[in-house]
């Protein structure tokens, strides 16, 4: 080996020592964006990008909370709210937004397990109105387009991660408190009239989902305790990411083409930069898959928004 190439062999290994994960840039930025400014966003619980929109995102609040959803600019004010006629806010736990048949929508997930739930957990799909139909001084009530009924073989789960993957018209739901989270699959059309409903495909774990140490266990708060549990997902546009979001990671998960989710999300994610917040239940890809946005459970929540770099999977 020539000396200069000796040199330079020798200080890479010293920087890499010295400054070890150097050699790579992180996956993303994170920045705080903007306050969400309304006051009826308590509870931020679900969050999507508008398809109709641009620099717009859809919001709601968490259990028992008015069957509406919330548009809001990147600068966090009202834009807008749609209130969801004929149907009530049980337990929403999360939303998505799609493109089908040439027309934006919006998804509700009414699945997570309220104690005081009577009726069945279901995905209410709605078409998303045109911005020209908004205002923050009114509400715009829309119908819904169709339900999917959400039933698992062996019992009610609580799950607060809802997905959709256009492509494969399929809806994914990932558990929330198991250590192994188990993921399920429905389809994202609604059911011909006669047809049976079918029951949540359990497709296998998402098991690389950082759990909390002994230290973090024996505190009772949702970053102690509680911190691996998934709160939100989402899908980008193009299927090759989705992202999961518990109360203590924001978790990027890459899909090689032509491969399953099941077997995608059964790999260790890239951990992305601590999002901070105390109950972070909310999060979503922008509508071209290079940024994720990220809300908590909680009144004026921040809105904070990861950039990814050339290095993300």
């Amino acid at each position: 080996m020539k000396q200069s190439r000796r040199v330079r062999v020798i200080g890479a290994l010293l920087l890499a020592a010295v400054f070890p994960g150097c050699e790579q840039p992180p996956a993303a930025t994170r920045t705080t964006i903007a306050t969400v400014a309304p006051a009826a966003v308590d509870e931020s619980s679900g969050l999507a990008a508008s398809r109709r929109t641009p620099d717009l995102l859809w919001t709601h609040n968490d259990s028992d909370g008015e069957p509406v959803l919330y548009a809001i600019g990147l600068d966090g004010k009202l834009c807008g709210s749609v209130r969801i006629a004929g149907i009530t806010n049980i337990d929403w736990e999360d939303m998505v937004s799609f493109e089908l048949d040439g027309r934006a929508w919006l998804a509700v997930g009414d699945i997570g397990e309220n104690i005081t739930r009577k009726t069945g957990a279901a995905v209410y799909v709605v078409a998303e109105p045109s911005a020209a139909e908004l205002s923050p001084e009114r509400e715009t009530v829309v119908p819904v387009a169709w339900s999917v009924p959400v039933r698992y073989a062996d019992g009610r789960h609580d799950c607060e991660s809802l997905a959709v993957d256009v492509r494969e018209q399929r809806i994914y739901l990932l558990r929330k408190r198991e250590d192994e989270k188990p993921l399920y699959s429905l389809p994202l059309r609604p059911v011909p009239a006669g047809a049976s409903t079918p029951e949540a495909q359990r497709l296998g774990l998402v098991p690389h989902i950082p759990q909390p140490n002994s230290e973090q266990r024996a505190v009772p708060i949702a970053t102690g305790r509680w911190r691996g549990n998934p709160t939100s997902m989402d899908i980008a546009a193009d299927g090759l990411k989705a992202v999961v979001l518990t109360y203590g990671d924001v978790l990027l998960f890459a899909r090689k083409p032509g491969e399953t989710w099941a077997t995608a999300l059964a790999r260790k994610p890239v951990i992305l930069p601590p999002h901070g917040l105390a109950q972070a239940e909310a999060v979503c890809f922008s509508p071209d898959g290079r940024s994720i946005f990220v809300t908590e459970e909680k009144l004026h929540t921040q809105l904070l928004r990861y950039d990814l770099t050339q290095s993300s999977p």
